[in-house]
């Protein structure tokens, strides 16, 4: 794997974009994910996880392993206007759909051509998803679709939707739900972007009127979303949080960097020579090295699982807490500073936006509070 790692790095160094990535302007965003994505197609490195028959890598476990840690390495954003179609949408696709919905979408989102968004969670189904209301009802060839989502990331910019809505009521709430594929063109879609406390609008609330939705574009049988949705599962096998725990060391380096050429608190020394703050530093390099076992750990264990197990709550819900720890951490380290960019290796870097982001990394995903239950039952066995 050495020599797979070494091309992946050697192709990363040369095609990687070397501007910026755009976050205020939506269209500029979407042009640049875009050309990012076109890029990796045309260097055989697009769909790293998914089979070579359809298009993508078809690349080990070990080898998609090493690829987000060289693809974090480089500073590339982990989460881009790709990500759905590329780990959701896709994946999904490759497992349910039919011949004709595969051969139109998935060469299009390996080649950078179309933006998805997720159309799943809703003011009162988010972390609860077998709760969503929003209702879908047969009308002819078309299903009527009328409701709301929230928090769908890029929506703004996106062409399709991977949409669950309830096709039927009655019985448990995990039945009558039916996967859609939905045009974002389509009459009666409005998308609104929610501006989070960082400064940013990646997050949107869509509403539905009646929107009209071929029967065609069901994935999976109708009423058996919930079973749909589950499939992207097999996809993922461990490697969700490789490129985020690469990240968040780096920063954590960058954080001693810091430290030792800032003022610390009594404005005088280093404040990698305050007491607390270095014991604070050095935790934070022990547990990004834990972090990184549990990741191991937690590949390995896949290697040989059918699906994914419960322990990857226990990787998500350690990296989530140490996210907003290594993020308080830089802002008691910079102090004043970390309320204006700061210049690092010759690119600056919003700490404060980093902080108020970090907040996110427990409620994304699955909140803290259900990764715990998910710990509590299916790993440690404790009654309900």
């Amino acid at each position: 794997m050495v020599d797979f790692r070494e091309e992946v790095r050697t192709w990363l160094n040369e095609h990687a974009p070397t501007e910026p990535r755009p976050r205020a302007d939506a269209a500029a965003m979407r042009e640049f994910d875009l050309a990012w994505q076109r890029e990796q197609w045309e260097g055989g490195w697009a769909g790293i996880a998914w089979p070579d028959e359809y298009g993508g890598r078809g690349s080990s476990l070990v080898q998609q392993l090493i690829w987000h840690e060289e693809y974090a390495r480089a500073g590339l954003p982990s989460m881009d206007a790709c990500f759905v179609g590329l780990n959701h949408a896709g994946p999904t696709l490759i497992a349910q759909a039919t011949e004709e919905q595969k051969s139109f979408h998935l060469p299009r989102i390996l080649r950078g051509q179309d933006i998805w968004c997720q159309g799943f969670s809703e003011p009162g189904a988010g972390s609860d998803l077998a709760s969503l209301s929003t209702k879908a009802e047969l009308d002819g060839d078309h299903f009527v679709v009328t409701g709301q989502k929230i928090w769908t990331s890029f929506a703004m910019v996106a062409d399709y939707q991977e949409l669950l809505v309830r096709t039927t009521r009655g019985g448990t709430k995990h039945e009558g739900i039916t996967w859609l594929i939905c045009d974002m063109s389509s009459p009666g879609i409005d998308v609104r972007p929610i501006r989070t406390m960082d400064g940013q609008a990646e997050f949107c609330e869509v509403f539905y009127d009646e929107v009209r939705v071929p029967v065609s574009n069901v994935v999976g049988e109708r009423d058996a979303g919930w079973r749909v949705a589950m499939s992207t599962l097999s996809f993922e096998r461990g490697t969700a949080f490789t490129a985020s725990q690469v990240q968040l060391a780096r920063l954590v380096e960058q954080l001693i960097e810091i430290a030792r050429d800032c003022t610390g608190p009594d404005g005088r020394r280093p404040a990698i020579a305050d007491e607390e703050l270095a014991c604070r530093l050095a935790t934070a390099r022990a547990e990004v090295s834990a972090l990184r076992a549990m990741t191991y750990a937690g590949v390995c264990r896949n290697l040989t699982a059918v699906q994914p197990g419960p322990e990857g709550s226990m990787l998500k819900l350690y990296y989530a807490d140490m996210a907003k720890r290594v993020a308080r951490l830089a802002m008691d380290v910079l102090g004043a500073d970390g309320l204006r960019s700061t210049p690092l290796r010759e690119r600056l870097v919003d700490w404060s936006g980093y902080y108020l982001h970090s907040f996110g990394a427990s409620i994304g995903g699955g909140t803290s509070e259900i990764q715990r239950n998910i710990i509590g039952d299916r790993v440690l066995g404790l009654p309900r």
